[in-house]
């Protein structure tokens, strides 16, 4: 059976056919590693990427393996790309085939078997971060450690949709010029993946946040919506609006779609759109497109310069030089002059 091809292109970050070098290599990340039976086929690869509290990396040992973890530092979820493998907790054995992958989380041991074939995607979370979109959503600080259940099925629903994400993150970082690279893009997709496990993944707060049923006031959805306008040139997220408006996240999650009929974060994203319009219409004669759009956020000019095009039908450029024309047209000192051809025409 063909290897299959490594989620990035060489040079990969790692790779080795040594056992004692891929030990020391997974040494400093927690990772214990030992083949299982005959070593003559490891090709161990690896690499990754990091993203605004985000790690996506890529693992293949070519020879059946085990890494064992305890997880002290953040969550991860693990994806099959090709075969499978086994992911060994407290509660139980979860058999991760193309059909099914494991979220772990830092309360438990973890230690993962690797069929000789097995390649899979991992998508690492910051602890603290998890806590703290947690705690958002409460509305109060959790009094217990923060646990998934470890089983997360891939057919259908959200785990479906995370495997597609993933990938097509993957995909991205290829990319020199991908969206992602941009702070509030990476911070807007680290926000889907905390809502996809917090809001949609079973774990020992799920009752807590279905429970939460306080009523959100238009006084407050306006404290969440001043707060948003006040900040729009920031790097500002869910926890954040939360806490200004003064409600759990899970509550304004709800009732921002009862009162706006969307959410939050896209209604922070339309707000930063509308304020670079406004700004282009009103640019100074020596403001740039680039020079506006970075100061409401964007710094991928031309993801920006797409989305700008399909909300308001022109691009950005044609905006601002249409301001252009008005503040020369102004300038100019015959253009408010009186048309004394026209007089002599009726005199």
């Amino acid at each position: 059976m063909p290897t299959a091809r490594p989620a990035w292109e060489d040079p990969l970050f790692f790779r080795s056919r040594d056992v004692g070098e891929t030990r020391t290599f997974f040494d400093p990340f927690g990772l214990r590693f030992d083949p299982i039976g005959s070593d003559r086929t490891l090709d161990a690869r690896f690499d990754g990427q990091p993203l605004s509290g985000i790690y996506l990396s890529f693992v293949q040992f070519g020879a059946a393996a085990m890494l064992r973890a305890n997880w002290e530092t953040g969550y991860a979820i693990k994806i099959p790309l090709r075969d499978g493998f086994e992911a060994v907790s407290r509660h139980g054995v979860v058999s991760c085939a193309l059909s099914e992958a494991a979220v772990l989380s830092p309360t438990t041991e973890i230690a993962t078997r690797s069929e000789p074939e097995a390649t899979r995607l991992s998508i690492g979370l910051d602890r603290d971060i998890v806590v703290q979109h947690l705690a958002a959503l409460l509305g109060t600080a959790p009094d217990a450690p923060l646990e998934f259940a470890t089983a997360l099925s891939l057919k259908e629903g959200n785990g479906r949709s995370l495997r597609r994400f993933a990938r097509l993150a993957v995909a991205e970082l290829k990319r020199l010029d991908t969206i992602l690279r941009d702070p509030m893009t990476a911070q807007a997709f680290r926000e889907f993946l905390m809502a996809a496990l917090l809001l949609r993944h079973p774990h020992n707060y799920s009752e807590q946040l279905r429970r939460l049923e306080r009523p959100l006031t238009p006084r407050d959805i306006k404290r969440a919506i001043d707060y948003i306008e006040a900040n729009l040139g920031g790097a500002i997220g869910l926890p954040e609006i939360a806490a200004a408006a003064g409600v759990p996240g899970r509550t304004l999650l709800q009732h921002f779609r009862e009162f706006k009929g969307t959410s939050p974060m896209r209604y922070l994203r339309t707000a930063r759109y509308e304020r670079v319009r406004e700004a282009l219409r009103r640019a100074e004669p020596e403001e740039s497109v680039t020079e506006i759009a970075g100061r409401w956020g964007f710094g991928h000019l031309g993801r920006f310069s797409v989305e700008y095009r399909r909300r308001f039908g022109e691009p950005p450029s044609q905006t601002l030089r249409r301001r252009k024309t008005m503040v020369a047209v102004s300038d100019c000192p015959t253009a408010n002059a009186p048309s004394y051809a026209g007089a002599r025409n009726h005199t």
